[in-house]
């Protein structure tokens, strides 16, 4: 059984059902708040349990939040993991700014508090779900695992940062096999309604303007989550292959798409002009994210194949017909 955190969330509901299909049990810990509407959540839960029925597998769902650790520790007793997938954080740069404690209670005591489980329960592989934002604003592109970060520029980063090095210590001290995976800016059907895609399609649809920061030049490496989830996947298989194992990995598409560029594109797919409400930047937001996924590649055969274009038209086609309407 492999047990999922944040498993009822958008990379989440797609990793559980890839999962499945592969013949897997899962365990689900997700705490449904109301960052964004729990209803989300819900029909993500009611999809996956409709992909374990069809399977023939078995899904197992508790509402916990991870700062709990007695309520970590029940789970951990009573179900048997051969893997822990730990997704489950507070997520999003710029509340991180308007909330740095809960963020660094949730991020950081939250994955100790995993970590601690695994420990005590002889659970040996953990992938950990990191973020290119720890890059902050690195001049050298692609990013690469090799870079440094020291210089975060947002507590929602700092805290990523943090859980890869807890991490790092866990592996040393107890022999927990590791792999810290680097997403960057995961889009797809199921996203999360504060995501810049999501939102700038909802506003469009509504014949509202869209909030522009900067010039249109603020450039994303968006990643399809199916493209994610294999990666996810094949990281899985090498976290759990022998051997004691520890690394950092970037899961992105290794293709850059501007602000601009990116609102031309949902117009294109929409059908639909945009009226723009020009902003500054926000603070914490970076200029660039670009993922040096050769290290990928090379570890576990990891290979996006769906271009932004595709992806886009496959998000905009979820929107219009499958969305939850809260």
């Amino acid at each position: 059984m492999i047990l999922v955190t944040g498993g009822a969330g958008f990379i989440g509901s797609h990793l559980c059902e890839a999962l499945l299909h592969k013949g897997k049990d899962i365990c689900v810990i997700d705490n449904f708040n109301n960052y964004y509407s729990p209803e989300y959540k819900h029909e993500n839960i009611r999809k996956i349990q409709k992909v374990a029925d069809e399977a023939g597998r078995l899904l197992s769902v508790i509402k916990a939040d991870i700062r709990h650790s007695e309520t970590l520790d029940s789970c951990f007793k009573t179900h048997d993991f051969d893997a822990v997938i730990h997704l489950a954080a507070c997520a999003g740069v710029r509340p991180s700014i308007e909330n740095a404690p809960l963020y660094m209670d949730v991020n950081i005591n939250g994955t100790i508090n995993i970590l601690e489980c695994m420990k005590r329960h002889n659970i040996n592989n953990l992938l950990f779900a990191s973020s290119s934002s720890v890059y902050g604003n690195n001049k050298k592109v692609p990013f690469s695992e090799s870079d440094m970060v020291d210089h975060p520029i947002s507590p929602y980063a700092a805290t990523k940062k943090a859980g890869e090095l807890i991490c790092h210590t866990y592996h040393h001290l107890h022999d927990i096999n590791i792999a810290c995976l680097r997403f960057f800016t995961v889009y797809g059907p199921r996203q999360r309604p504060d995501l810049a895609i999501y939102k700038f399609t909802n506003l469009l649809n509504c014949g509202k303007p869209l909030p522009f920061h900067g010039d249109g030049s603020l450039s994303r490496d968006y990643t399809y989550v199916d493209d994610t989830v294999s990666g996810v996947l094949g990281a899985l298989e090498w976290v759990c292959s022998d051997g004691k194992r520890f690394d950092v990995f970037n899961l992105g598409e290794s293709f850059t798409v501007s602000l601009s560029d990116m609102v031309k594109a949902i117009e294109v797919v929409s059908g639909k002009k945009a009226t723009i409400n020009y902003l500054p930047v926000p603070p914490g937001d970076v200029n660039i994210t670009w993922a040096d996924i050769c290290k990928a590649k090379s570890a576990f055969n990891y290979n996006p194949t769906t271009s932004f274009t595709n992806g886009l038209t496959k998000f905009v086609e979820w929107f219009q017909t499958d969305r939850v309407n809260c």
